[in-house]
């Protein structure tokens, strides 16, 4: 794993196609993350950090997340903060212990229910578990549903490694479009200035096939994922025009984002994403159960 992200393709992308003034404050909004490499079989060099699908190690009295009225979640990785570069990241994350994540995929149900962050009523389907180092913990079985129709079952488990890495915002947020335009004013809102289309075909071609991250920057699919998340706490009558849509995104980074796998046959809707964010301040209590959840699909 490699902690060392002082340079990267993204500060010379940067550099190579826009003005350096422009270039610079494009780079200031750059956030380091622990990038999740899945590695099927692991060599002596690979220090495992993670892993996605497989059935997950729980404390005992802790339950299997159920989603009532609807039914038990899925596992779908989890994390080990001890092992991750968690002291190089901006956010205040454990430095011990095991992150492990879950949601309800539709395998029970067809995927008839949906978990969205409009939705309060659907929050309960994804859930992040926080459990503290030294926990007695013991694997525990995929819970059985009570229909004879139903495949409910795990995904393939894939070990994770991780890097450290830059990543950066999505080139539709606020943020990238105060940095590219001269001067810092948006002249239009609904486009990019003609100085930065190289410089963002460049970072275009850049995507990965699968994106796992912890902390950094979220790679949406669709809109910027902050903005989804502070629309559901404000209410689904809220206007997306409402100022305080902006304010509340603002209070709000990136936990966790799983991007559809091949290896461990996961697939979010149309080769979407699951993202879960928090409050920093949530975070730094510990407070997982306030975590919100929003998925991307193309």
């Amino acid at each position: 794993m490699t902690e060392n992200a002082s340079v990267s393709p993204l500060h010379d992308l940067a550099r190579t196609h826009l003005p350096s003034r422009i270039a610079e404050r494009w780079i200031g909004l750059l956030r380091p993350a622990a990038r999740l490499v899945a590695v099927p079989e692991p060599g002596p060099e690979d220090v495992v950090v993670g892993r996605l699908g497989g059935l997950p190690a729980l404390p005992e009295g802790v339950e299997w997340p159920v989603w009532e009225g609807h039914g038990p979640l899925t596992f779908v990785a989890s994390v080990d903060c001890a092992a991750l570069p968690s002291g190089a990241l901006d956010i205040p994350l454990p430095t011990e212990g095991t992150l492990a994540f879950f949601y309800f995929d539709g395998q029970i149900d067809d995927c008839e229910a949906y978990v969205a962050a409009d939705e309060p009523e659907s929050w309960a389907g994804a859930r992040v578990l926080y459990i503290p180092a030294g926990a007695e913990i013991s694997e525990r079985a995929q819970p059985v549903v009570d229909d004879e129709d139903v495949e409910f079952e795990p995904y393939t488990e894939v070990p994770l490694t991780a890097r450290l890495e830059w990543t950066a915002p999505d080139s539709w947020h606020p943020d990238t479009m105060v940095a590219l335009w001269p001067g810092g004013v948006v002249k239009d809102h609904n486009s990019h200035p003609e100085e930065a289309v190289d410089f963002l075909d460049a970072l275009w071609d850049l995507e990965r096939d699968a994106d796992h991250v912890i902390g950094g920057h979220a790679n949406p699919v669709q809109n910027p994922v902050e903005f989804e998340i502070a629309h559901g706490v404000l209410g689904r009558e809220t206007s997306w025009n409402d100022p305080r849509i902006d304010e509340e995104a603002k209070r709000w980074t990136l936990l966790a984002q799983i991007d559809t796998d091949g290896d461990a046959d996961m697939m979010w809707g149309d080769c979407g994403a699951l993202y879960w964010l928090i409050r920093p301040e949530d975070l730094a209590e510990r407070r997982f159960d306030r975590a919100m959840f929003t998925m991307q699909c193309c």
